[in-house]
């Protein structure tokens, strides 16, 4: 175990309340597919993977800490909830081709795998990403800028996708109001049409 894994270990192990799914997802559920597999990617103590589960979603949940992917296996067995949750560095495994039609991502930024998310999305598969931006007004959060997006950043990321939904609020207007500290993504894998077939 390195250093990492166990600062992860030792904070989901403290957490005592119950996993959250990301607002971006709860915010724009409206758009998720009535049955199809999901991804709950650096899935942490499953939040977004047990909301999926609940909808229907056949869903499998990814993170690096021993800790959370046990806390999240008995919160599920809790609720009679079926889900798959792995033990898996998400950073240096390879994400599959194809695979998905949904992928939810909060809370973790790691750029380089951007086009790999992109990639391991089926035609018409979700991307719901939630994150921080270097322009958040409050201490939550990484201050390490590696980990923290740029203003509109998500929109160059996954260029390659359908924009369904974008907010952040960033600074502009009362500071006071809005959803400050981090951006909200939805993307959709656009569907290329079947060539005809050849005739003779």
């Amino acid at each position: 175990m390195n250093e990492l894994q166990a600062k992860w270990n030792a904070a989901y192990g403290s957490v005592d309340r119950q996993p959250e799914p990301a607002r971006v997802l709860t915010a724009n559920a409206h758009l998720l597919p009535a049955a199809g597999t999901a991804l709950d990617l650096a899935c942490g103590l499953g939040g977004n993977a047990l909301f999926l589960a609940r909808r229907g979603l056949q869903v499998t949940a990814w993170d690096f800490s021993e800790v959370a992917i046990e806390r999240l296996h008995q919160q599920a067995r809790s609720l009679g909830l079926a889900l798959t949750a792995e033990l898996r560095d998400v950073e240096r495994e390879e994400l599959p081709e194809a695979a998905f039609d949904v992928i939810v991502v909060s809370r973790f930024l790691t750029r380089r795998l951007a086009d790999a998310i992109v990639a391991a999305l089926r035609p018409g598969g979700l991307l719901y990403y939630q994150t921080y931006t270097r322009a958040k007004l409050t201490e939550s959060g990484p201050n390490n800028l590696d980990y923290l997006l740029e203003d509109n950043e998500l929109l160059r990321l996954f260029a390659a996708l359908r924009l369904r939904y974008y907010r952040e609020d960033d600074r502009c207007g009362d500071l006071a109001q809005g959803l400050r500290d981090e951006a909200y993504y939805v993307g959709c894998k656009e569907v290329v049409a079947n060539a005809k077939p050849r005739l003779g």
